[in-house]
């Protein structure tokens, strides 16, 4: 089974809820997220009327140190290939104070500020997206490509500026793939468009996450209208919540730990 990256259940504490409506006033988006547990993923698809069918394909890559050097530096480097589009990358910092990072990156069209909050806890984080072609991932994948030719030179930069000292984008492992499969639909009964991704990692286990975006003012409101629709479809919102990115990175690199320490 992967290593199971859960923050405890508990409540916001009234500082933690001043702090996160004040990050949302500066973030340029909201993601609102809730784990389903494994015993309640047929009853969700079933309540929420998801057809698989519709769901598109990734492969998601993480590049890391076996012991995770990057993760907790509160880095993320990330690729994807995505069934019917280019690749993408994108690298990522959390958390973060937005109104302390450089007006130069606010300004950028492929850097985004956004807030992630799930029950019991919420991180705001910063992301630097790049475009590819169809076919980049797959030749670092397999070896054929060094790593930093997947990104562009503003996130090269990005990256080295907070990397740990030392550490270059060529330096780290590839971990993964983990097969995703996204899908984007309306539920009926409610008027906001929401995603499910199922995430499968070799082992067979699943992560299924369940979010919704919105633009920073309509976060509260839009956060009371999903728990309401949730409940009213027999979720349970109080379950622990298992983080993708987290999880992800812990079961793929327990697996680079024998081959780094011969």
């Amino acid at each position: 089974m992967p290593a199971t990256a859960k923050r405890p259940r508990r409540r916001l504490s009234e500082r933690e809820l001043m702090d996160l409506l004040e990050l949302t006033r500066e973030a340029d988006s909201v993601e609102l997220k809730l784990t389903v547990p494994e015993s309640a993923r047929r009853p969700a698809m079933a309540a929420l009327g998801m057809d698989p069918l519709d769901a598109q394909i990734r492969q998601v890559y993480f590049f890391d140190t076996p012991d995770l050097t990057l993760d907790k530096q509160g880095l993320v480097v990330r690729a994807r290939r995505v069934q019917g589009r280019g690749d993408d990358t994108v690298v990522k910092l959390r958390p973060v104070v937005p109104d302390k990072l450089p007006a130069g990156l606010r300004q950028s069209k492929r850097f985004v500020v956004e807030v992630d909050a799930m029950p019991g806890g919420y991180v705001c984080s910063a992301s630097l997206k790049g475009a590819l072609g169809v076919t980049d991932v797959k030749q670092v994948a397999a070896g054929q490509r060094p790593i930093r030719k997947l990104f562009s030179k503003q996130q090269r930069a990005f990256f080295t500026e907070h990397a740990p000292e030392g550490v270059g984008l060529d330096d780290l492992s590839v971990l993964g793939p983990v097969i995703v499969f996204k899908l984007k639909w309306t539920p009926q009964g409610y008027d906001r468009r929401m995603v499910a991704e199922l995430w499968m990692f070799p082992d067979n286990s699943r992560i299924l996450e369940l979010s919704t975006k919105c633009a920073p003012p309509q976060a509260l409101e839009v956060a009371l209208q999903a728990r309401a629709f949730l409940s009213d479809r027999g979720m349970d919102l109080s379950g622990e919540q298992q983080t993708k990115t987290r999880t992800a990175l812990q079961y793929f690199s327990s697996s680079l730990e024998p081959a780094a320490s011969t």
